[in-house]
């Protein structure tokens, strides 16, 4: 058994679509109207579809994390220095500045001091070429808190390290940088 339109409904429709072209042909000031109104939002739509969604602004920070190699602990100063840099202990026992960047990250979005965990430590290269179009891996040395030795950024063990601090936690969360207050 087909399902059918019953005649009523087919009379009204029909009746009703008289009136709209009646109300049409009478009116072209209405077909201009609607008409440009289209074109307006085809076109208002076209610029905001080229325009592209905003880019998000990258908050610039004034200070960074440094790890303290005598004390081990963290401190802050000037975003603008990469290291090594004076520590509050003094010299290190080759006479060089004690402090190094630290890359601190958490898993929370409202951190406490406990939540956060030093990812690894970078200091330039000292013994690097000084190279104009030189990548940031290649010109800086990176190392765990519990290793000693520093070894490029660039080298595998210079990747694991990176990419280790920057793994999921147990409930799949991804670290986020923490910047100091």
């Amino acid at each position: 058994m087909d399902f059918q339109i019953p005649d009523w409904v087919k009379y009204e429709l029909a009746e009703r679509w008289q009136k709209a072209r009646h109300a049409i042909n009478s009116n072209p000031r209405l077909v201009y109207g609607i008409t440009l109104a289209c074109v307006f939002i085809l076109i208002l739509t076209f610029f905001s579809l080229l325009a592209g969604p905003k880019r998000p602004e990258v908050e610039i920070y004034k200070k960074a994390w440094f790890y303290d190699l005598n004390t081990g602990k963290l401190f802050t100063d000037k975003e603008s220095k990469a290291g090594p840099v004076k520590a509050p202990s003094g010299p290190g026992s080759d006479g060089e500045p004690a402090g190094v960047r630290a890359h601190v990250f958490t898993y929370k979005n409202e951190a406490t001091e406990a939540d956060l965990y030093i990812g690894y430590l970078t200091k330039p290269d000292l013994s690097a070429p000084d190279l104009d179009d030189a990548t940031w891996e290649q010109t800086i040395l990176v190392r765990s808190v519990e290793d000693a030795n520093w070894v490029s950024a660039n080298s595998p063990k210079g990747k694991k390290i990176m990419k280790e601090a920057l793994a999921r936690d147990e409930q799949g969360r991804i670290p986020r940088y923490q910047p100091p207050d």
